[in-house]
């Protein structure tokens, strides 16, 4: 299973997304992916309670711990990365949280413009 380049939506080196909790398709705290992860997880988002309350209603319950898969369960405020379809439909919405560009994988633009992107950036 090899990474794709670790850059970010800036073009800049991909810079940590949240070690507590831990992150990412491979639990390394980066926005990193692959071939095999199907659902894009590129956006580094900042959890809010309106986003969880959405992602739930989806069908992503986020906020539930889920011990057995060493999941703490989200809070607003947490950082997380993201399906990035599951942002776009969020965005469509009017729910999308915030978006740490610089944590934000490259590959996200593939799936979300960058002009949505920047709309939802944060520090």
């Amino acid at each position: 299973m090899d990474k794709d380049p670790s850059l970010n939506v800036l073009g800049g080196a991909l810079e940590p997304c949240s070690t507590a909790p831990l992150t990412g398709f491979f639990r390394d705290g980066h926005c990193n992916t692959c071939a095999e992860d199907r659902g894009s997880h590129t956006v580094c988002a900042v959890m809010t309670a309106e986003f969880l309350a959405f992602s739930k209603y989806v069908g992503n319950d986020l906020s539930t711990p889920r011990p057995e898969f060493r999941f703490p369960g989200l809070k607003p405020g947490d950082r997380w990365c993201l399906c990035a379809s599951r942002f776009l439909q969020a965005h469509a919405e009017g729910c999308a949280p915030d978006v740490r560009l610089e944590s934000t994988h490259a590959r996200a633009l593939d799936i979300v413009p960058l002009d949505v992107l920047r709309d939802h950036a944060t520090a």
